[in-house]
């Protein structure tokens, strides 16, 4: 009897290999086979890479106005291929709760944290040698996958309803040894875009990288607040706490000692490691800015060779198309500088890291082209009066190379775990910014890492000063304890003693002191921007040096033919220095130090500012912003860049650094130190008294008051109305651990009573006012009406 004939595969059912990947299909090899039929992708995975962990990186790649910036990253998650009956199964992996597998507790962490699919694959094939299987995954990347996409909070920012499908399309989708790299143009309706309103859609491109993880995790090293990381997290149920408790550790790049070398190392002979920290500078690059940007990447070298290494980071040049036409920044086996045509001007050095174990596997770092326009105006503002070099809009070659080797040292920092190290600057006094043979030797702060831009401290007579800082003795320290292999710790808890010995031998030595950067300042040793001990004298310097720039802006912004747009920007630059002087100087008052310790230091980590140096901010405000800066109103400029403005601008900076002072978080913080240390302590009562007493110096002189003092004066009315009225929004306790903040009960502490009885006093020195103008006399009516109202509301 013959056979009946085989049933031909349905519609849904897995088909042949040859009929899904056909001859007309173009084929990616790598982690995975990625293969282009038609209009379709799919996906050929291995069976040994089922189970594997991957990072998918999402990041933005081209975008519109407002919609932030290329290379700006949107999520970061885990995913995880599984295969199971018919299908496939993409899930999200979670690694913020854990525990052994070997402990009890693992079954109930696991039962605590199911990992959410996010996508499901019907099998389309398998290979011939049933090793391999095959996917559609086209629906991945032209739909809407949350996951992989625009973010929840950005959606709503903008009103995004849904994705536009006919508007939306697949640009690329590239396999390489360790990754897949994918490129979608996502439209989404949006009822607030920020850009282009009239489309009411916003357009952008996202790339989505897959990075397989290692199989076996590199050895964490614990994090210790006390020397600045960045750090992944994950809270650890199988440690013998008594409670859940969060582990912390670095990211770094996985830096090892050749067996053949262990020898060596161990006599302190530095050694190259088993693999290098390799940066590739983008092909697209002006020719006449790689040579610097190479030096600001192996200027790290001198560190590594503190932790053992040498040659541990190098530059190179990426093969040209054709010497490797298959090169591409994308692959995940490259970091690359990566050159931006792009009007943001900054750079930014992010990275890609392995949540379990802080492994950095690549970093791009971001470089925008118009970061020479922020070079250039941080240099000029910075250093003109004693600089020839920087008098000018445009900088020769050489001038304008030597900052971007600074700033391409500074963000490969970031790349290689550092952050901004804000209280690295404090630890020079003042007058040694000044000394050639001591700046030379230690540059402007003992870290690149912290916005300790250029010398504004020096003064004429003092050239041959160092104008910025290098690698410095915090970052050869930090560099050293992160990355130094400690070769006889079998764990990263056997490593925790000789770390803490690394770390106590330099307690108490600023040059090696971490201050974590403020969004909102506390600790004024802990600033942007600022240098040396002495915020008051370093800011007197710096404005001595303004003093001196702008007599000068209109003959070195110069040039025939050209407008007036480079004076305008010059003197707005001017004005934004002087005001970050002011801001150094404020935060004194009602400042807290933060010196992180642990309980084997003595000494507190937190202590008030002394009160003889809160004063002195006091009178430094009260002297360069509140009596009226008639230096900075020059009417030569004035008469070439605008018909009208000056009197709002300094209107705005002063009000600016007067509500920062009368802060509800710095008032209570002043009621708190004088809680604490009674006369010692400089008070809120004595603060506000001398503020009044300055700002309203004329009342008791008969003085006429001018326009700019009746402004700052309404601008105070207005102020101590906003402490009588408002109350302070509430701050949660994970936001002032990481940002700074002070919270207050406004209404029940003692702020209103104070404001209150200045009010008071203030009306009283109003109703006995005599003599000046008549503006004055108008201006002192019309402020008497103002504390009235306040007082006594109608």
């Amino acid at each position: 009897m013959a056979k009946p004939p085989a049933k031909r595969p349905g519609k849904n059912d897995i088909q042949p290999y040859n009929k899904v990947i056909t001859k007309e299909a173009k084929t990616d090899a790598g982690l995975f086979a990625v293969h282009k039929v038609d209009e379709k992708y799919f996906y050929e995975i291995p069976d040994s890479l089922f189970e594997r962990e991957m990072l998918m990186v999402t990041r933005i790649s081209k975008t519109a106005a407002g919609l932030g910036f290329g290379g700006g990253k949107l999520s970061e998650q885990v995913l995880r291929w599984q295969k199971k009956d018919k299908k496939v199964l993409l899930r999200m992996v979670s690694h913020q709760v854990v525990a052994a597998d070997s402990l009890p507790v693992h079954e109930a962490v696991v039962n605590s944290n199911l990992e959410p699919v996010i996508a499901t694959f019907p099998i389309k094939a398998f290979s011939k040698d049933s090793l391999n299987t095959v996917i559609d995954v086209t629906d991945l990347f032209s739909k809407d996958v949350k996951p992989l996409g625009f973010p929840q909070r950005r959606r709503s920012q903008y009103r995004i309803t849904r994705l536009d499908g006919q508007l939306s399309y697949i640009e690329s989708l590239k396999s390489y040894p360790t990754n897949i790299e994918s490129r979608t143009v996502k439209t989404y309706s949006a009822g607030n875009p920020p850009s282009n309103s009239n489309t009411g859609a916003i357009t952008l491109e996202i790339n989505n990288s897959m990075i397989l993880l290692p199989k076996v995790p590199m050895q964490r090293r614990m994090f210790d607040q006390r020397v600045g990381w960045f750090t992944s997290g994950q809270t650890d149920y199988g440690l013998t706490a008594q409670e859940s408790k969060r582990v912390t550790y670095l990211d770094r790049w996985r830096l090892e000692v050749r067996d053949e070398d262990i020898e060596k190392f161990k006599r302190g002979e530095l050694v190259v490691p088993k693999k290098q920290i390799v940066y590739y500078i983008d092909r697209a690059t002006p020719d006449q800015w790689k040579k610097y940007i190479k030096q600001g990447i192996e200027d790290w070298q001198i560190a590594f060779e503190a932790a053992g290494f040498k040659d541990a980071i190098i530059a190179k040049d990426p093969p040209t198309k054709e010497e490797d036409p298959e090169w591409s920044p994308e692959d995940a086996r490259y970091s690359v500088v990566r050159y931006l045509a792009s009007p943001i001007p900054n750079a930014n050095g992010p990275h890609v890291s392995d949540p379990r174990s802080g492994e950095i596997l690549e970093s791009d770092i971001n470089w925008y082209h118009n970061v020479m326009t922020l070079l250039r105006n941080w240099f000029f503002v910075q250093t003109a009066a004693i600089n020839p070099d920087a008098r000018g809009v445009a900088f020769k070659d050489e001038v304008m190379g030597r900052l971007i080797r600074f700033v391409s040292a500074h963000e490969v920092g970031h790349t290689l775990g550092l952050p901004h190290n804000m209280g690295s600057s404090v630890a020079y006094p003042v007058e040694s910014l000044r000394d050639p043979e001591f700046t030379k030797k230690y540059g402007t702060a003992p870290s690149i890492m912290d916005y300790a831009r250029f010398n504004y401290v020096a003064q004429p007579g003092d050239e041959g000063v160092a104008l910025m800082p290098n690698i410095g003795i915090y970052d050869k320290y930090a560099i050293e304890w992160g990355y130094r292999p400690i070769l006889d710790a079998k764990t990263a808890e056997d490593e925790k003693k000789t770390l803490d010995s690394w770390i106590l031998k330099h307690a108490g030595d600023p040059m090696y002191r971490f201050g974590r950067q403020q969004f909102g300042v506390i600790d004024p040793s802990s600033q942007t921007e600022d240098l040396g001990d002495d915020a008051v004298l370093a800011s007197e310097y710096g404005i001595a040096n303004l003093k001196r720039i702008v007599p000068n802006l209109i003959e070195w912004t110069a040039e025939d033919g050209k407008n007036y747009d480079d004076l305008n920007t010059m003197y707005g630059q001017v004005l934004g220095q002087f005001n970050r002087y002011m801001g150094h100087v404020a935060s004194n008052i009602g400042g807290v130090y933060e010196m992180y310790k642990t309980y084997d230091q003595e000494g507190a980590v937190y202590t008030h500012v002394p009160k003889d140096h809160q004063k002195k901010a006091m009178k430094f405000i009260q002297d360069q912003l509140f009596t009226t800066p008639t230096w900075m109103l020059d009417e030569d400029i004035f008469n070439k860049i605008e018909s009208a403005g000056s009197i709002e601008r300094v209107r705005g900076m002063q009000t600016r650094t007067l509500n920062n002072m009368l802060d509800f978080g710095r008032m209570q913080r002043m009621l708190e130190n004088e809680t604490l240390n009674g006369s010692d302590a400089y008070g809120l009562y004595d603060m506000m008294r001398d503020v009044r007493s300055g700002l309203f110096s004329e009342l008791r002189t008969g003085k006429k008051i001018d326009i700019y003092r009746r402004n700052l004066q309404r601008a105070y009315i207005e102020r101590l109305e906003f402490l009588m009225t408002n109350e302070q929004p509430s701050i949660p306790a994970q936001f002032r651990r990481f940002f700074g903040g002070t919270s207050v009960d406004v209404s029940q502490s003692d702020i209103r009573a104070v404001v209150r009885a200045e009010l008071k006093s203030l009306r009283s020195q109003l109703r006995s006012a005599r003599g000046g103008d008549s503006m004055s006399r108008i201006h002192i009516a019309d402020a008497l009406e103002r504390v009235n109202d306040i007082l006594d509301p109608k």
